[in-house]
């Protein structure tokens, strides 16, 4: 990672959603293996999340190690994600992985995506 990139890593991880981390990749281990957590152009609201199991980096990734599981997010992710915290509720409707997003200025119903808030200086 260059200076120029952020310093710190942009999110938090909840102790939930740490434990449910570990049981999937419990479920189907790979070596290197490692969550990759970003945004994407798409959805209803603009950009999508991004949440999946890899096993190759990128030469722009950040990443950190929470209780052993190594979490990577690309630097421009980094951007859209700053100060957010990935949540997991095990509720019937509307469960699983949940972001807490600061950035959004708007997000779709579902929670996948989000539109993000406008600069203050515009």
């Amino acid at each position: 990672m260059n200076e120029d990139t952020i310093e710190e890593f942009p999110l938090t991880i909840t102790d939930k959603a740490l434990a449910q981390i570990k049981k999937i990749f419990a479920r189907e281990p790979k070596p290197g293996q490692f969550l990759r957590i970003g945004v994407k152009g798409g959805g209803c609201s603009g950009l999508e999340y991004v949440i999946k199991s890899e096993t190759e980096r990128r030469n722009y990734d950040m990443e950190a190690v929470f209780d052993g599981i190594t979490i990577v997010c690309d630097a421009k992710s980094a951007v859209y994600l700053k100060g957010s915290e990935l949540e997991y509720t095990g509720n019937l409707v509307g469960g699983g992985f949940q972001f807490k997003n600061p950035n959004a200025g708007r997000t779709c119903g579902c929670g996948t995506s989000f539109m993000p808030k406008k600069p203050a200086n515009t």
